[in-house]
């Protein structure tokens, strides 16, 4: 996996990419996810939503804990309880905000109750963070070890009848142990070619470039089609991102239609919107904002609002861009730089997280809902700019059975955040992996997530 290798094994509930896939190797919730992104049972072996959609009933497998405690319901509600607690102050804490109960109702049942429906809802459950752990370890689905000297980790599934399942008397032959290690973008790619590696995950825009390896590359570059956000952030309302007016300039200046033709993607969807218009639930317009201004009449607008309020504060309009080191990210900086130049504003590439004016936001979505996208910019999570009657329109909406209503309160929310200039969308983000012909278990799917069970044993 690409990334940092001192975070792969954090603790808590803000994980890395690479520390989310561990968690989940080794840290069943009440259900998980399988290669297609599909919601499958894990601790719960099965559950039942009521007719209302605000209550799930979980039944709780026949198994125990790694130290040999029974797994009990009562055990998992404390679990349960324990991560939501944890999760208050994240953007994953308010996708969970419906949770109003949980409680044991019998040894091995569990009940969950939400403040209204939520049709995705078992998609949240499934996320590592919800995993539990008990005595400070996890109930698999995998085992793991590290090696002390190199760091590098072996993960190896854990047999059926020990989690609860029938025995399989060829385990061992369908079995194989998953080797992980968490490196540099430039040394994957490098492994991979050299034949070190069969699998790559977690590439993203800044190193896209990095994974044309030549001929022999076809059919290994997998590029997912994800659900999520990637754009542009305001962390620092000053200067010319002092006014909302200047700051949604920038956004109407951008050439979206081009954004990605140096990367030759073919089928990424581009946006005007926090909330993309192809997701369900959604209320208000559906075409893409803008539409009946083109690009160029934009930029003219732009441009004299621009040197107006240059004149007016005798000072040059400028800002600066942070995004991850990488060719993809020089390749995204020159685009933008260029599309801003357009209505007078001269950016410059600094690295993220230095306190940039404009952060690169880059996140693939937990759940289908306009909610997740919107939670993304809550005022609660510290965003510089941020819209707190947006904040409070969605809170309305937890308690509201009605779906048409809710989806109005979603709808006025995105447009409150959007009049605010929280935030500039380009478009869906980018993952992309490299896959060896002989790997099973791999699907793409628009999730981000890889399940490292599913390459142990493919087969169950």
């Amino acid at each position: 996996m690409i990334g940092d290798a001192k975070d792969v094994s954090a603790e808590g509930v803000r994980l890395s990419s690479a520390a989310q896939h561990l968690r989940a190797a080794t840290h069943e919730g009440l259900v998980m996810l399988d290669p297609s992104g599909q919601v499958i049972p894990a601790i719960a072996e099965r559950w039942i939503v009521a007719d209302d959609g605000m209550s799930y009933i979980f039944r709780i497998r026949n198994s125990n804990w790694a130290n040999g405690d029974e797994i009990t319901a009562a055990r998992i509600r404390n679990s349960l309880r324990d991560n939501l607690r944890k999760l208050r102050g994240t953007s994953f804490g308010l996708d969970l905000a419906k949770v109003e109960d949980v409680r044991a109702m019998t040894g091995r049942v569990i009940e969950i109750r939400l403040t209204s429906p939520m049709p995705d809802f078992l998609r949240l459950l499934a996320q590592p963070e919800m995993g539990f752990t008990y005595d400070g370890e996890g109930a698999g689905p995998m085992t793991m070890t590290r090696d002390g000297e190199t760091g590098a980790i072996e993960l190896v599934a854990m047999p059926p009848d020990q989690r609860g399942l029938p025995a399989l008397a060829d385990w061992e032959s369908l079995n194989r142990p998953v080797n992980l290690q968490v490196i540099s973008d430039q040394a994957a790619v490098d492994g991979f070619a050299n034949g070190d590696f069969d699998l790559v995950l977690n590439g993203r825009l800044a190193n896209l470039p990095l994974a044309d390896i030549g001929p022999l590359s076809r059919g290994t570059v997998r590029i997912e089609a994800s659900l999520g956000l990637m754009g542009l952030t305001v962390r620092n309302a000053k200067g010319v991102l002092s006014e909302p007016e200047l700051r949604n300039v920038l956004s109407a200046a951008i050439d979206r239609s081009t954004l990605m033709q140096p990367f030759n993607i073919g089928g990424w969807q581009s946006s005007t919107w926090i909330v993309p218009r192809n997701i369900p639930d959604i209320a208000g317009p559906r075409q893409e904002r803008w539409v009946d201004l083109p690009l160029d009449q934009r930029r003219q607008i732009g441009l004299q609002k621009v040197r107006n309020w240059e004149k007016a504060n005798s000072q040059p309009a400028e800002v600066t861009i942070g995004l991850p080191p990488g060719p993809g990210s020089d390749v995204l900086f020159a685009r933008l730089a260029q599309d801003f130049l357009a209505v007078g504003v001269d950016a410059k590439l600094v690295p993220s997280g230095t306190g940039a004016d404009l952060e690169f936001h880059d996140r693939v979505a937990r759940f289908l809902s306009p909610r997740w996208y919107l939670n993304q910019f809550n005022c609660g999570l510290r965003k510089a700019v941020c819209s707190p009657e947006a904040d409070e329109l969605i809170e309305q909406s937890l308690v509201e059975i009605d779906p048409q209503v809710k989806a109005s309160l979603m709808a006025e929310a995105e447009m409150k955040m959007l009049q605010a200039g929280a935030y500039i969308p380009l478009g869906s983000p980018i993952r992309w992996s490299l896959v060896r012909g002989n790997v099973a278990g791999f699907q793409e799917n628009q999730w981000g997530m890889h399940p490292l069970f599913s390459l142990a044993a493919p087969t169950i």
